[in-house]
């Protein structure tokens, strides 16, 4: 049995889509378990392209069976716009998508307060992406929000109320064109039943039926969305996002118990990047940062907003590696790095005029801190496709080495670029772990 959580250790877009779709094989199901549509996974292989923003990657191999978690806030819209999507793409995704009937309901109530808010805030904005994420989280907490098997519930008119009665107050407090673009209880009571009557084939008890295959000895391979230095207890606050982004939210996103799972693969850039506000120590505000946008494509996927670009941050990393228990880690767009003469490294924070080396909590530390930076030789050669270790120029080698020992995890994947086929597995007894001993499948599904 093996149950591997794959997650990224920055701020999000670390490329854990395509790491997911290439151990894919290794596993009987793969499973989100926090998060919306405000994610977004890229995976190329040979000459196909799919953005992926609800749907785990896995759905792009024929036999995985996928699943959206409890932990999941779900946008029916969007769900069927992908989901259409990748059904004209030739991808049949009948039979082995399913949704959790207590996963959350996101409402354009939701978005329109979400923007609403970003607005207000003027100079201030927190960075969300709009899509009503946190306002979905928010009237879960607050025990007012719909969950997918409350769609098709015969009480469902009331449960509309209710969150009406609480969203809607908000909006008029927020926006003067509120009033007007509020629909009626009726009118989003006919469109909850709508989406009810769409989605029924994909909605089942998503924890019941994971735990079952792991009782038959069974593999799952939990997807995380964003990255763990925005989860919302251990994130950069307020500067998160609204759910539990780290391994701990596996549990609590699906139902299945931490004990059941063995091992957890962190995604990590060779360099760092964040979208939207918030403190970002190594960032880059010259030629050196534009290159790495430039060659690293440093553009959101769900989104198009650009990155932030920056160096690596071993401080933030090694935090990220504590918080989520990591035992390897998928080092990504090291090719990216081809062109540089020399590479800076994060190994510490001045703040105040004194060097720490462990991520603080508070804001405005990370606001103020100053890097303090190793430097190191760069390859200027070109590693673009590169699939086996001893092929890496010595100095890019050297830079992984540095890596490992500055965050304490080994490196178990390498991506040379952006395609399935553009990364190098690392035959170890950590990367065989995480893989379920199916190493060798892997690497034969890599170029299919």
């Amino acid at each position: 049995m093996t149950n591997t959580v794959v997650l990224g250790m920055q701020w999000g877009d670390e490329g854990k889509g395509k790491i997911v779709d290439l151990i894919c094989p290794a596993f009987d199901a793969v499973a989100r378990y926090q998060g919306g549509h405000n994610a977004g996974h890229t995976v190329k292989f040979a000459d196909r392209h799919f953005a992926l923003h609800f749907l785990p990657s896995g759905i792009l191999h024929g036999d995985a069976r996928c699943y959206l978690g409890n932990g999941m806030v779900i946008y029916p819209e969007a769900f069927f716009e992908e989901l259409d999507a990748i059904t004209e793409a030739g991808i049949d995704a009948e039979g082995r998508l399913f949704i959790s009937d207590r996963a959350q309901v996101i409402l354009d109530l939701h978005a329109r307060l979400d923007q609403a808010r970003e607005a207000a805030r003027g100079a201030d904005k927190i960075g969300t992406t709009a899509r009503g994420i946190g306002p979905a989280y928010e009237t879960k907490a607050a025990r007012v929000g719909l969950r997918i098997g409350d769609l098709s519930g015969t009480d469902l008119e009331s449960r509309v109320e209710q969150l009406m009665d609480h969203v809607g107050p908000q909006l008029r407090g927020l926006s003067a064109t509120a009033e007007a673009e509020l629909p009626t209880v009726a009118e989003l009571v006919a469109r909850c039943r709508g989406w009810a009557e769409r989605l029924e084939p994909f909605v089942r008890d998503t924890t019941k039926e994971l735990n079952d295959l792991i009782d038959h000895g069974g593999s799952v391979l939990f997807e995380g969305a964003q990255g763990a230095l925005l989860d919302l207890d251990h994130g950069t606050f307020p500067y998160v996002t609204s759910s539990s982004a780290t391994a701990g939210g596996v549990a609590i996103g699906t139902g299945v118990a931490p004990t059941r799972l063995t091992g957890v693969l962190g995604v990590i850039k060779a360099y760092t990047t964040r979208v939207g506000a918030g403190p970002f120590v190594t960032e880059l505000h010259d030629e050196v940062g534009s290159h790495l946008a430039k060659r690293g494509n440093e553009f959101g996927t769900s989104t198009g907003r650009p990155r932030r670009c920056g160096w690596f941050d071993a401080v933030a990393a090694r935090y990220s590696r504590r918080l989520n228990g990591v035992d390897a880690m998928a080092v990504t767009k090291l090719d990216v790095m081809d062109e540089l003469e020399e590479i800076q490294v994060c190994t510490g924070y001045e703040i105040d005029g004194e060097i720490r080396t462990d991520f603080p909590a508070r804001i405005s530390d990370l606001m103020s801190a100053k890097p303090v930076y190793e430097t190191v030789p760069g390859w200027q050669q070109d590693t673009v496709g590169t699939l086996a270790v001893a092929e890496l120029p010595q100095a890019a080698r050297d830079y992984l080495a540095l890596l490992q020992d500055l965050v304490g995890a080994p490196v178990g994947l390498i991506s040379t670029g952006p395609r399935r086929e553009e990364t190098l597995v690392v035959d170890s007894e950590a990367t065989r772990r995480i893989l379920g001993g199916k190493l060798d499948e892997v690497i034969a599904g890599r170029g299919a």
